[in-house]
């Protein structure tokens, strides 16, 4: 069984009031999703975010095959860190940290995701052919939409 990490950081010359808003808002998640994923929440971004939460999305990821994917939100606090975690989906595995901490001039946003893929062996031999190079580029696209909507530190 192999478990995957992705992790990334970003600085963005903003409070952490105002990261807290827009990255705690499960709204924005189409915001700084790529158009081509056809990222459409279903039901449970309606309130603020809360542990417990469950979120139900429909995205493309690849070859234009249409995935229901379901979160929760297992842990929140406020203005630091929260966590989201699949509960049915395209992963194995997907546990997703996102935390906020006040730096010099703005905040740091660092994501650390651990995940799993489904089919064993298949799923070790497409990680780095296929959803790693996704994943990359569909954080990029999220850094440089978060620069474009705050600027850069």
């Amino acid at each position: 069984m192999k478990i995957y990490t992705l992790h990334k950081k970003q600085n963005l010359p903003i409070s952490v009031e105002q990261a807290w808003s827009f990255l705690s808002n499960p709204k924005n998640l189409k915001v700084i999703t790529p158009d081509y994923m056809g990222f459409n929440i279903l039901s449970g971004a309606d309130r603020p975010m809360y542990a417990g939460q469950i979120i139900q999305y429909i995205v493309t990821p690849v070859l234009g095959i249409k995935t229901k994917w379901v979160t929760e939100i297992t842990h929140v606090i406020d203005k630091h860190y929260f966590v989201d975690e699949q509960r049915f989906g395209p992963y194995a595995l997907w546990h997703h940290k996102h935390f906020i901490k006040e730096i010099e001039g703005g905040v740091e946003m660092e994501d650390i995701i651990d995940y799993k893929l489904p089919l064993g062996f298949l799923g070790q031999l497409v990680q780095p052919i296929l959803v790693k190079p996704k994943l990359e580029e569909i954080f990029e696209y999220r850094k440089n939409k978060l620069i474009e909507l705050f600027g850069t530190l």
